[in-house]
């Protein structure tokens, strides 16, 4: 995280004097729950504006009656291997069992067996507990720990895992088939958030195309999300924005898993940490932006506002939905008709449309970007050089 941090800030240093971040003009949705104040925070340093939709709510460790249930089980008849898959998750089941009244009795029993670390994090959580870990893998990835214990050999050993409320496909049934006896450690549990009102927010707002991208940190906020949508009657209109128009970022590959049974295409980052989740988005998105010569500027057209060489203008949803439709067809002139179907939420008024444009003009502060032709409707004022690269 530091690492991505200190290149994040040096990107930062090398902006041009514009006065905005890499995501200024976009808009993100923020799913987590755990840790989504860090990553609201690291977007809005470049720019972004984020819509923070907690998809789900963590039950509290010490009014688990799961995880109370397991620790006595485990306390009672001790594992051969206890796997620790995340740092938070480890420290929270220690300073659970302290409440309990169980601390010193479960570290001393997990001071006596063999203890798997998934990460770095983890190491540091198992060792700050004055315990040692037997092994832990650079990747950072629960195949490899797999792996390594089927190659060991589990048959008739009882094997504790830390679940984190993301799932963790085919790792417990693999130890099962190899002959292991297999406790679950639930660390900490998903439920639906108490407010669903953030959650249906983003949803119109996806929707709507009001939101850019938007980051899941967890495989049960995704699959929370579409429980939502199929609830409202919006999931195929759901995976129709993620498919076509909404760049869905997640942090590492378990947390895609629900998007992909859907079919939905998501971004990643090599490292599955929350700085170099935002650094990818800050690559992605403006990747994505439309820029043209107009009128003798440099337009780039983004979520919720326009750079005018360089310069970030902040432009009405109306006003958006007309420049969109223009720029399908760059100097190609679009009807009033047309335009005012793509107007949100309209009648049949062409007076809108007109309302609508004037408000763009004075938002761009170069009115000359878009021309009025006469009896027919509008059209972007492309640069004749730009002519044959953006004809049909």
């Amino acid at each position: 995280m530091e690492d991505a941090e200190q290149q994040l800030e040096g990107e930062e240093q090398q902006r041009p004097a514009a006065g905005h971040g890499p995501l200024a003009g976009f808009t993100v949705g923020v799913t987590a729950a755990r840790r989504a104040e860090e990553l609201g925070a690291l977007l809005q340093r470049r720019g972004a504006t984020v819509l923070h939709a907690p998809a789900l709510r963590i039950v509290p460790l010490s009014d688990d009656g799961e995880l109370l249930a397991a620790t006595k089980e485990l306390l009672g008849r001790a594992p051969d291997l206890v796997v620790a898959t995340t740092a938070i998750g480890f420290r929270g089941w220690v300073e659970a069992a302290e409440g309990w009244g169980l601390g010193g009795e479960l570290l001393e029993v997990l001071g006596g067996v063999r203890i798997l670390a998934r990460g770095p994090k983890v190491k540091g959580a198992v060792r700050a507990a004055g315990l040692t870990e037997e092994w832990s893998p650079a990747s950072e990835s629960m195949a490899e720990v797999l792996d390594r214990m089927l190659a060991e050999g589990v048959d008739g050993r009882r094997v504790a895992v830390q679940l984190h409320g993301e799932p963790l496909p085919g790792f417990v049934e693999a130890l099962r088939e190899a002959g292991a006896e297999v406790v679950g450690v639930p660390v900490y549990r998903w439920m639906p958030p108490e407010d669903i009102g953030p959650v249906d927010r983003l949803l119109d707002a996806v929707l709507a195309r009001a939101v850019d991208a938007v980051t899941f940190t967890s495989a049960p906020a995704a699959a929370s999300l579409f429980s939502r949508a199929g609830e409202r009657g919006q999931l195929d209109a759901l995976l129709h924005a993620f498919a076509q128009d909404v760049l869905v970022a997640c942090v590492g590959p378990v947390t895609a898993l629900p998007l992909h049974s859907r079919g939905i295409r998501t971004v990643q980052p090599e490292r599955f940490r929350l700085g170099p989740l935002v650094q990818l988005i800050c690559q992605e998105l403006p990747s994505r932006a439309h820029a043209m010569p107009l009128a003798g500027h440099t337009v780039e057209i983004r979520g919720h506002a326009v750079l005018v060489d360089g310069e970030l203008r902040p432009v009405p949803p109306a006003g958006m939905a007309l420049l969109r439709a223009l720029s399908r067809r760059p100097g190609w002139v679009v009807s009033r008709a047309d335009l005012l179907r793509a107007l949100p939420g309209t009648g049949r008024d062409e007076h809108a449309v007109e309302t609508a444009m004037a408000r763009l003009r004075t938002a761009l502060g170069a009115p000359k970007l878009i021309q009025t032709v006469v009896k027919r409707g509008y059209r972007l004022a492309l640069d004749p050089a730009a002519d044959t690269k953006y004809a049909d």
